[in-house]
């Protein structure tokens, strides 16, 4: 089928039930964890795993082993990494950059070296043949320098690490700031703010939020609304109407800009209209919750349908053209005024307008090489729910070759308010 599947392990930690759980499994509390405080999580409530011990390393190395013997997966998803390399785990520490802080004492070696050993192990026995070898993703918010460097120079031997201040920024931004007050130099920064060669796995919402008790991109955006008017039966409000098009805007500036590899929770592509919650004792065990709601983009009156087509052409576009792939952007434009985004990948230009009222005629972007543009993406488009503002197959941009925001030449384009296009050459 073509498709690669990942499995979440959690070798950062366990729980401490001692009925169906490896705590005091044979009477102690340092089996298979830190004995006393330092085998204890604060926060998680949770045993921490010895990494010293052999036994407890060769149990870990054989649980990736027989998941991947068993189930055929195709790599793993480390959670809770950043916990395992500092002996701190994260708790009330900020990372600021300074190498004095993923070299320093705080440093946990012991897991340090079981990460390297597990990533070491994973390649030898199944190497990359044809690009079908094990793929390893790293949660780490602390930005250790070595994460996805091969183990033979030193590094921990990832492949990607997860972009996790990216959801962090759009849901602050949208909780707390008005359209008017978004930065959109800090959005680029955050973004791009990956070192050179270091993969990431971009996102614009974690799993999270999809979860009961909090709010998906879509609820911030549209709330209540989402269950009164999402229907082409019902009026369209500027509600409605702002919240499918930054909806199709922040994901698709967040894949394009964001990183070398996209992430997205099962559901939230087309706003899915309520939370997941899975049986437990305050909800009575129910499973109500416990379900994504496919059917609904099988009803043709509603607006869901709209999201989900942009999703799939934005992913088809990637696919064509390659831009995850792609080296980082270049980013040629942020202006605070206009609210006007434009950078170039993988050849292509990608230019965001992201005014909440004005839209743009022969807007200047600057564009390195020289030629005629075509629009291959339009987030305004009649099939994605938006207003069909632009002629996308009448219309046609030509370089002038004058210097304009550091690059070689420049185009001139029609952008309408809380619009995106993607140009790429004829």
């Amino acid at each position: 089928m073509g498709l690669t599947v990942l499995l979440d392990v959690v070798h950062s930690h366990a729980c401490k039930n001692v009925l169906d759980g490896l705590n005091l499994f044979d009477g102690t509390d340092h089996l298979y964890f830190h004995e006393g405080g330092k085998g204890r999580h604060e926060l998680w409530d949770s045993r921490l795993f010895n990494y010293g011990s052999h036994e407890v390393m060769r149990f870990l190395l054989s649980n990736l082993r027989w998941w991947i013997e068993e189930y055929h997966f195709d790599g793993f998803r480390f959670d809770g990494v950043t916990s395992m390399l500092y002996t701190h785990h994260g708790i009330g520490t900020g990372f600021s950059g300074g190498y004095h802080e993923y070299f320093g004492d705080s440093v946990d070696t012991e897991a340090v070296v079981y990460l390297m050993l597990a990533n070491n192990m994973i390649r030898q026995i199944y190497p990359d043949q044809g690009g079908q070898g094990i793929t390893t993703i790293a949660e780490d918010v602390s930005g250790m320098p070595l994460l996805c460097i091969t183990t033979d120079i030193g590094g921990l031997g990832f492949d990607y690490r997860l972009a996790m201040a990216v959801p962090d920024m759009w849901i602050k931004l949208l909780k707390e700031k008005k359209d008017e007050d978004w930065d959109l130099a800090n959005i680029c920064f955050t973004l791009e703010n990956r070192r050179y060669g270091e993969k990431s796995i971009t996102y614009a919402e974690s799993h999270d939020q999809a979860l009961v008790g909090d709010k998906t991109i879509a609820f911030w955006l549209m709330d209540k609304e989402m269950y009164t008017n999402m229907s082409d039966l019902t009026d369209r409000t500027p509600i409605i109407d702002r919240g499918l098009a930054l909806h199709k805007m922040i994901r698709l500036l967040t894949q394009a800009l964001g990183g070398e590899g996209y992430l997205n929770f099962e559901g939230n592509e087309f706003g899915h209209p309520e939370w997941l919650d899975f049986p437990r004792e305050g909800n009575g065990d129910s499973f109500q919750y416990a379900r994504r709601q496919w059917n609904i983009l099988d009803d043709p009156l509603l607006r869901y349908k709209y999201l989900n087509e942009f999703d799939k052409g934005m992913n088809q576009t990637e696919g064509k053209y390659g831009w995850l792939s792609a080296p980082p952007a270049y980013v040629s434009l942020k202006h605070e005024g206009d609210k006007v985004i434009a950078f170039e990948r993988a050849g292509l230009v990608f230019i965001f307008n992201f005014h909440m009222t004005q839209s743009f005629t022969d807007y200047r972007i600057g564009v390195e090489v020289p030629g005629e543009y075509r629009i291959i993406l339009d987030t305004d488009a009649e099939l994605y729910g938006g207003w069909k503002r632009i002629d996308v197959e009448k219309s046609r941009f030509f370089t002038v070759p004058e210097p304009w925001n550091n690059r070689s030449n420049y185009i001139q384009v029609y952008i309408p308010t809380r619009t995106a296009i993607v140009l790429s050459k004829v």
